[in-house]
């Protein structure tokens, strides 16, 4: 009898699948739609862990009144959950695309300064609580705090094209932007010349290839937004396929009905001027996270966002397999040839089929160096390395401290003492970076405290530090940036495969 074998499903699905599992969770969802109902925007924000660094006050005075009463509608308008949920991250954890700096809206004011409504992630060695913040970018780079690695908004994201990702007012224009209603096989056009490497994806030789991340449908569509807002009604534009490859097409209208196209630019460009064109938008390059997840049937439309489930109704196809639950209350260990209990009581885990008598002399003879019960024995383990752990760390990476105790406190007690273990370690490391990370707002540490490890008598002093010279690793370096440093690896974005 032959064996069927069920499809591998992509390594970048099922990050996308932990990413809407754990990164927003519903209570914030919840306290941000809450908050912006009543117009609180900046209470919204503080919901969603989006740091305010604006001053109205200091933008009317700076820019005049017009200004800010868009920028105030703006902010009215933001719905900073869903802005979360559409953040640009990276594999394999996929937390925050680290160091980023993402523009939301665009503003012309009378002076020659370029203004910009943008949302920005720390550096990597500080994104504890995957924070961001939000501010606004005037172009002239005084009002850029130094300590941030790229102030300067991304070309390659930007969501100021794209306002249904984080505007509520719009969101239903998900559907037609994301290509929702199309035939999820995508067929490349041919091939055109590109910088380094392969134009167009190479998709599989099968009918349906809702496998690949490339929205090659929607290019035309989008490319034409992009053209018009850099004030080019018809021209060039670059598609980025890889580290070291990009495309090069064109748009042009071939009928009267003004139905857009594009086509592999004839002529071949030097770098320097493929370099110049405009960048299609990633969130307009890649199929939607969330479109491919419900087509591969690995969410439901009632996990999502709700703004991002009513764009997408009846975009789903296979049904989804029931999570695994969560070990419950109680537990159930053999011990001495009986099966007993292990319950909470009084706010801690404890056996509960043993008398308090007995459970005390049992601690005593354990601390004397005597065997546990096996009732003893499975508390422990709990305490140190639970069944719940891989959850626990999971919310602790997507910043949701407060989740990530609740599971704790639902299993172990709120009367709970800790004890040494992964699960101890989890904590108190998420609770160090959370420090690191208020440093690099105070401006207290601008660079990885790594790059601060130099050595006495060397070449590498403090002044060569400062001049923006890297340093050479010794055994002060930190492992996570020996580790990065020694890598020749670059860090993907969740959205590649």
């Amino acid at each position: 009898m032959a064996h069927h074998f069920a499809p591998a499903i992509p390594a970048h699905l099922l990050m996308w699948q932990r990413v809407r599992e754990y990164a927003v969770p519903p209570s914030m969802i919840e306290t941000a739609t809450a908050r912006r109902s009543v117009g609180d925007w900046a209470g919204a924000c503080a919901a969603a862990r989006i740091d305010v660094d604006l001053d109205l006050r200091a933008v009317r005075d700076r820019h005049g009144t017009d200004l800010v009463t868009r920028l105030r509608a703006d902010l009215r308008r933001l719905a900073p959950d869903l802005l979360r949920w559409h953040m640009p991250r990276i594999a394999p954890d996929g937390r925050l695309r680290p160091g980023l700096t993402l523009s939301l809206a665009r503003y012309h004011s009378s002076r020659a300064t370029s203004l910009q409504l943008v949302v920005r992630t720390p550096p990597a060695w500080a994104d504890a609580g995957q924070r961001m913040s939000l501010t606004l970018w005037e172009g002239s780079g005084n009002d850029v705090p130094g300590h941030h690695p790229h102030p300067h908004p991304d070309r390659r994201f930007r969501l100021d094209l794209h306002r249904h990702l984080w505007d509520p007012g719009r969101s239903g224009e998900l559907a037609r932007r994301c290509g929702a209603g199309l035939a999820p096989s995508m067929t490349p056009p041919t091939r055109s010349h590109a910088t380094g490497g392969p134009d167009l994806p190479d998709l599989p030789d099968r009918p349906a290839v809702q496998e690949s991340p490339w929205a090659v449908a929607t290019w035309a569509a989008e490319a034409e937004l992009l053209l018009r807002a850099e004030g080019r009604p018809r021209g060039a534009f670059t598609v980025r396929l890889g580290a070291r490859s990009r495309a090069v097409l064109e748009l042009v209208a071939p009928d009267d009905s003004h139905a857009p196209t594009f086509r592999p630019l004839r002529e071949t460009l030097p770098p320097q001027e493929v370099a110049a064109l405009p960048v299609l938008p990633e969130a307009a390059a890649r199929v939607l996270p969330d479109l491919e997840l419900l087509r591969a049937g690995l969410v439901t439309a009632e996990r999502l966002h709700p703004l991002v489930a009513a764009a997408l109704a009846g975009a789903g196809s296979a049904p989804v397999a029931d999570p695994v639950p969560e070990p419950g209350d109680p537990h159930r260990v053999e011990c001495r040839g009986e099966i007993h209990r292990i319950a909470l009581r009084d706010g801690v885990l404890t056996a509960i089929d043993h008398d308090p008598a007995q459970l005390r002399r049992e601690e005593l003879l354990v601390a004397l160096g005597g065997p546990a019960l096996p009732c003893l024995r499975a508390i422990d383990t709990v305490h140190r390395n639970p069944e719940a752990l891989p959850a626990v760390r999971e919310r602790l990476r997507h910043g949701d401290a407060a989740g990530a105790l609740a599971v704790v406190e639902r299993l172990l007690g709120p009367g709970a003492v800790l004890r040494d273990g992964p699960l101890r370690e989890e904590l108190e490391s998420a609770a160090a970076r959370r420090v690191e990370h208020g440093l690099f707002r105070a401006g207290l540490v601008a660079t990885h405290p790594g790059a601060a490890a130099v050595r006495s008598g060397d070449a590498w002093d403090t002044g060569h530090a400062e001049a923006g010279h890297r340093p050479r690793l010794d055994r002060r370096t930190p492992p996570a940036m020996r580790r990065k440093r020694s890598s020749r690896a670059r860090p993907r974005t969740g959205l590649a495969c």
